[in-house]
């Protein structure tokens, strides 16, 4: 400190902010969110038809899966510390109505089924509940004139959900964007004594250009118009939290806001508004975009990956899906 500095304090206490700063160590004593394992999901792919993982183009280092390696995958992440898995199912074959998403042997039933055999209540199984990898249009509801049928699809969604619910999920979560969809599967679930299985509602799905590579990972991508109609404008945060409070008093017991970074306002009034846990989802093309600059060498990947989850939390997120889940588990298990 030169002459002059230490003229400015005379009479004054030395203020140095940067002594809570100083090492590594005292960093981490003194971080006031905290990101754990436990605060992860991991979404997992389930495609029926192959008989060798298939690496998604869009996504590097993230997996189509057969069933026969399911329970190898989920095992590497559990020995890591992750507890909860998101399943999505990629059919063999699609129609316009959606019934492969409802089979009893459908990809998804059976994938909670091996997952319950082999890990029984050590892990929390989520299924993802839609249309949109089960149609041949590749919309997420019945398409009647061009556009989905809110109440038709509400029907359609009421069966899938409770097939995984029979199957053994904990939760379901229905990503459809139907009106009325959380209230529609909650009755659904408890006329057939499903009273335990739990509802994570897509409760501000924005329309985004960040699904595009979970549009390929999953084969969904539409054949004809665009999601416009029924995902939510992204230019709009009280719309969002009308949606958001409607899923509350529909029965939701988790309410998620997707994507996840750029909607970080969404996630902390989320969290200003309901007592209910906040689940934040961040999507393909935020996983795709770091992926990208860290393979041409423009960003370190493992503290970019570090700092973008945590703020996520930060914004209020209790629950943070992510396909990132491998690498921060690492990450956080070293540290």
């Amino acid at each position: 400190m030169n002459q002059n500095e230490e003229s400015e304090f005379i009479g004054f206490p030395k203020v140095r902010l940067r002594r809570l700063r100083r090492t590594a160590a005292i960093r981490n004593l003194l971080a006031e969110t905290r990101l754990s394992v436990k605060d992860l999901v991991h979404p997992v792919f389930i495609q029926e038809g192959i008989d060798e993982p298939k690496e998604i183009e869009m996504m590097p280092g993230i997996f189509r899966v057969p069933l026969k390696v399911l329970v190898k995958n989920i095992q590497e992440l559990y020995d890591l510390g992750v507890r909860t898995f998101l399943i999505f199912g990629i059919p063999k074959t699609k129609n316009d109505k959606a019934t492969g998403a409802y089979r009893n042997d459908g990809i998804v039933q059976k994938s909670v089924k091996t997952l319950f055999q082999n890990f029984g209540g050590k892990i929390v199984t989520i299924t993802d509940v839609c249309l949109c990898q089960y149609t041949s249009h590749g919309h997420c509801g019945i398409i009647r004139d061009n556009v989905p049928n809110n109440d038709e699809s509400l029907k359609v969604l009421e069966r899938i959900a409770t097939s995984h619910a029979e199957a053994g999920a904990d939760f379901v979560a229905p990503s459809a964007m139907m009106d009325g969809q959380v209230k529609s599967i909650r009755n659904a679930l408890d006329r057939s004594n499903f009273y335990n299985v739990g509802i994570i509602g897509y409760s501000a799905k924005l329309s985004s250009n960040l699904y595009t590579p979970f549009r390929d990972a999953s084969h969904s991508m539409p054949e004809f118009g665009d999601r416009k109609s029924y995902q939510m404008p992204f230019h709009n945060t009280n719309e969002a939290l009308n949606e958001i409070m409607m899923d509350v008093k529909e029965g939701a017991d988790i309410v998620m806001i997707k994507p996840a970074l750029p909607y970080l306002d969404l996630i902390y009034k989320t969290r200003q508004t309901t007592l209910l846990p906040v689940c934040a989802y961040s999507v393909s093309g935020e996983y795709s975009i770091i992926k990208a600059a860290a393979l041409e060498g423009w960003i370190n990947e493992d503290e970019v990956v570090m700092e973008f989850t945590t703020c996520i939390k930060r914004a209020g997120a209790d629950i943070i899906i992510s396909y990132h889940t491998k690498k921060i588990a690492e990450i956080l298990n070293r540290s």
